[in-house]
């Protein structure tokens, strides 16, 4: 736990008491200041209140005499309309920041000899966060992991020199963070997301570019510049820190050209290093070149060197439940992509294989399959489960060969059996469902789960093990 001091004496709302608002009214609490805790849900107010957090009805308290309302990041700032509780702070006059703002201001003040890695975008942001968080680790480099991943940042252990901070940090979070000031910092990637919460696109970009708003000159910003909104951002960085590109579809001057599975750092047109990844079966696909690549960049900007950074490419088994291979059947390759939960996440996958027996369906997304088309020719066969069957069965329509399974242990059999016959060189059996889980499973994560136990438990199969990648 990080013991926010920068408090001590005050009063401080904490409204939202999922993992980082438990977390803040803990570190706040030990470090000195009176925490009033609330949450709209008469469950969670309990759970919290079992733990030793201090409940206080925040619409009946006094703002006038509080001091900064924590907001967890799933409560609404701006969009639809600001939860009661900001539209109360604001009439008072009182802040509205969130936990990472509380760890970035007691930094600050500790000025620890600690550094902090930041990386957001839409998508592909937490494999990349845990990826460098490994690329350092392996370098021996002691690290905390957390943010939108894992751990709450004020569940991380205390600030020490030489301690490396990787966060994942999502929109919500960097909307709550007015004083972000990391050493390194990242952008994947912009698409539509979270515009229910945002507005407009434009809203949504301008809060992911802010991620560079507070880099010194010694830092480095490491931006994709594959899509639009990024390249727009990458043309307007001219802080006094460093700037690395990331791309896959075009060279770089300066940065990282992921081409083909091969991450080629150049420096002003200068080859500076190359790692191949070739045979990590888990860093399949455009996509997941770039996650590598930009957790490369990271790595670099922190004096690791290009053998020490494709050994831990090689001995990273990558995050559950996206693009996790699971097991083989003989030829056969068992991938769990359960977070693929809308048609431009299982477009990802999709574009990995080439012999696929996809399994998708659960309580369906606005557009569906829509985008996916380019895609069918990849597709062997298609098994159909949950709320979305009948939908997803008259968008695929004659162009793909597809069955109705119900249940995920039904799909898993069938793909199982068809993927054994075919004569593919690796035939894929891919749950990436492009829906979200709520039909049948609590979540994503017990969706992924339940198709891994599925799949163990199917003969013959053996567990996938990672291989090491390679400088080149």
């Amino acid at each position: 736990m990080i013991p926010v001091t920068i408090l001590a004496g005050h009063d401080v709302a904490v409204f939202g008491l999922g993992l980082s608002g438990l977390a803040a009214a803990r570190s706040l609490g030990v470090g000195g200041a009176r925490v009033l805790a609330w949450d709209d849900t008469e469950a969670v107010r309990n759970k919290a209140q079992a733990q030793g957090v201090p409940l206080h009805d925040l619409a009946a308290a006094d703002w006038k005499k509080i001091a900064a309302l924590v907001l967890s990041p799933g409560i609404p700032l701006t969009h639809p309309e600001p939860h009661w509780s900001v539209k109360k702070a604001r009439e008072a006059g009182v802040e509205v920041i969130g936990d990472a703002e509380l760890f970035f201001r007691e930094k600050a003040r500790e000025d620890s000899g600690t550094k902090v890695l930041v990386i957001t975008g839409t998508n592909g942001k937490s494999t990349t966060t845990a990826l460098t968080a490994h690329l350092l680790q392996a370098a021996g480099r002691p690290v905390a992991l957390g943010g939108n991943i894992g751990r709450a940042v004020l569940d991380l252990p205390p600030f020490a020199s030489g301690f490396i901070y990787v966060l994942e940090l999502s929109t919500f979070q960097i909307d709550l963070t007015p004083t972000l000031q990391p050493d390194a910092a990242a952008l994947l990637n912009i698409t539509p997301d979270h515009l229910d919460r945002h507005g407009t696109i434009e809203n949504y970009t301008a809060l992911k570019a802010r991620v560079f708003a507070g880099l010194l000159g010694d830092g480095t910003a490491v931006i994709g510049v594959d899509d639009d909104c990024c390249r727009t951002i990458a043309n307007t960085l001219s802080g006094p820190y460093g700037v690395k590109r990331v791309a896959v579809s075009h060279p770089v001057e300066t940065g990282v050209w992921a081409k083909d599975g091969i991450l080629t750092e150049v420096e002003k047109g200068v080859e500076r290093g190359r790692v191949s990844l070739h045979g990590i079966g888990w860093l399949r696909g455009s996509h997941n070149w770039q996650n590598a690549a930009i957790a490369y960049a990271l790595a670099r900007s922190q004096g690791v060197d290009a053998s020490t950074i494709a050994r831990g490419l090689g001995t990273f088994a990558g995050l559950a439940h996206r693009m996790e291979q699971v097991a083989r059947l003989g030829s056969v390759l068992f991938v769990n992509d359960s977070k693929a939960t809308n048609a431009d996440a299982a477009a990802k996958a999709l574009a990995s294989f080439t012999d696929v027996y996809w399994i998708l369906g659960g309580r369906p997304k606005s557009g569906g399959l829509a985008g996916l088309e380019p895609y069918f020719p990849r597709i062997a066969r298609a098994y159909l489960i949950g709320e979305a069957a009948d939908a997803f069965a008259a968008q695929l329509g004659a162009e793909v060969d597809h069955v109705q399974c119900g249940t995920l242990s039904r799909a898993i059999k069938a793909a199982a059996a068809d993927a054994k016959r075919s004569q593919a060189p690796e035939p894929v059996v891919l749950l990436s469902p492009a829906c979200a889980s709520y039909d049948q499973f609590a979540n994503f994560e017990a969706r992924g789960r339940s198709f891994r136990d599925y799949v163990m438990q199917l003969p013959g199969v053996s567990q996938v093990q990672p291989r090491r990648g390679r400088a080149v």
